[in-house]
């Protein structure tokens, strides 16, 4: 490894709203995150990294259809019930639960129009096993 890339870890991401408080109370709600409203964008903060979300008032922003952002949960039950929790509230889904060789997950719309993956590799193919860390 290059020195330069050492060490290197996630800091943020950041992403465009034109409602940041709906999609600030997606990532609260379902994802775990603490919000801190700021002057034009909320901070939301997980162990580890932070999520900036932006007010660009009228301007939605249009994303790429395939453009996703994928948080890793447990287990195949998580998943299953985060996603049962998540259509009962009515959030946008793209997908129901996805058998996959990688490990089950599904896919969701946040408000503001990002896509959401939702997975677990505990279920993954036992080849695809030693290729996470």
């Amino acid at each position: 490894m290059s020195d330069a890339l050492s060490p290197m870890k996630l800091n943020h991401l950041s992403f465009p709203s034109s409602d940041p408080a709906r999609t600030a109370d997606f990532f609260k709600t379902y994802l775990g995150f603490t919000i801190a409203p700021m002057s034009g964008h909320w901070i939301l903060k997980r162990p580890g990294f932070d999520v900036v979300i932006e007010d660009v008032e009228a301007e939605a922003p249009q994303w790429p259809s395939s453009f996703h952002v994928g948080f890793e949960l447990p287990s195949r039950a998580d998943v299953e019930s985060l996603y049962t929790r998540m259509l009962a509230d009515g959030v946008p889904m793209e997908t129901a639960v996805i058998d996959h060789e990688r490990g089950s997950r599904f896919f969701c719309r946040a408000p503001g129009g990002v896509m959401f993956e939702l997975n677990t590799r505990a279920d993954a193919a036992p080849e695809y096993r030693g290729t996470f860390d």
